[in-house]
């Protein structure tokens, strides 16, 4: 009897997770596989390779919150947001504004260098023509400097704070440092600077920087942000994703974004994230950059099934 209620009980819990990892991948199924091509690559790590701090840090479920929290710190920005407001489709098209995104960040984490110098390339060829004046009379051009760096700066400390806060086992000081090190690489290749290359110079870069400011287009963003045209059950999950995110902004970015949380939405992450890692494993972009590259796959680590969308991973190295 209880052979039987184990196995239906299991048959159940198979079944959760078999609806959570195919809606998480509609969400991200709006754009390309940025790594579709990816074993076509034997031997090569990419920019950062199995031992890196990146490929731990982007490949964990706490992603999804820390990619929402960089958006949110991106709109204090008025240049930033009001080229994304003034040229993006987000407002009609935000799933796959979501997958563009998520497409960009798996190349350069986890692809191999030809990979990423395409997602480097279809950035900056994107970048051209954004380009005008912002509310209070400054222009902006997405390709300056320091507004790239604004973008990738807030995207490297958004994850970092979402790793170190609602995943299992958090970076010690020297490996939060090695990640944000080795995010200013894909920096570097956007032509983003300054990029400050420690953990607690980024947090500070990030919440004490000068040109931050009320605008319309954070206000339209923040207001989208809150409630975006979703389908119910993702709006659900979404709403816990948002509190979670908003939870990790320092008391200061919260209060100039306009953003109230109620108590609790680090106790959320966690358990959304606990949730996630049952029932998604970690990233099947790590697992299949680690059998591009050659390393040892640690069993149980990955749940998601990959030979669907990469049906040489089967194949082993050869020389």
């Amino acid at each position: 009897m209880l052979g039987v209620l184990g196995k239906a009980v299991g048959g159940v819990l198979d079944g959760v997770r078999d609806r959570v990892t195919a809606s998480t991948r509609g969400l991200f199924a709006h754009a390309p596989d940025p790594l579709a091509r990816t074993l076509e690559f034997r031997g090569d790590p990419g920019l950062f390779g199995p031992g890196s701090a990146t490929w731990r840090v982007v490949g964990d479920p706490a992603v999804f919150i820390g990619g929402l929290r960089a958006l949110l710190v991106q709109a204090a920005h008025p240049e930033v947001v009001a080229g994304v407001a003034d040229h993006s489709r987000y407002r009609d098209d935000p799933l796959g504004r979501l997958s563009r995104t998520s497409t960009y960040v798996t190349a350069t984490a986890f692809g191999a260098m030809p990979e990423v110098e395409d997602a480097i390339a279809m950035v900056r060829r994107a970048h051209v023509p954004v380009r005008g004046t912002s509310h209070r009379g400054r222009a902006y051009t997405a390709s300056t400097p320091a507004f790239a760096a604004w973008v990738h700066n807030t995207l490297t400390e958004s994850f970092l704070v979402a790793y170190q806060t609602f995943a299992a086992t958090p970076l010690d000081p020297a490996d939060a440092d090695r990640y944000v090190a080795e995010q200013t690489t894909v920096g570097a290749m956007l032509g983003a600077d300054p990029m400050p290359d420690t953990a607690t110079g980024l947090h500070e870069w990030v919440n004490d920087h000068p040109d931050l400011a009320p605008s319309p287009g954070q206000r339209e963003a923040i207001a989208f942000l809150r409630n975006p045209p979703l389908p119910p059950l993702v709006k659900f999950a979404y709403v816990f994703v948002f509190w979670a995110a908003a939870a990790t902004l320092e008391p200061g970015m919260r209060a100039r974004l306009g953003i109230r949380v109620p108590p609790g939405g680090i106790v959320v992450g966690k358990a959304m994230c606990g949730f996630l890692t049952w029932s998604l494993g970690y990233s099947p972009a790590w697992n299949v950059s680690l059998i591009r590259a050659g390393a040892p796959v640690p069993e149980g680590m990955f749940r998601q099934p990959i030979e669907d969308r990469y049906p040489a991973a089967a194949e082993p190295l050869t020389d």
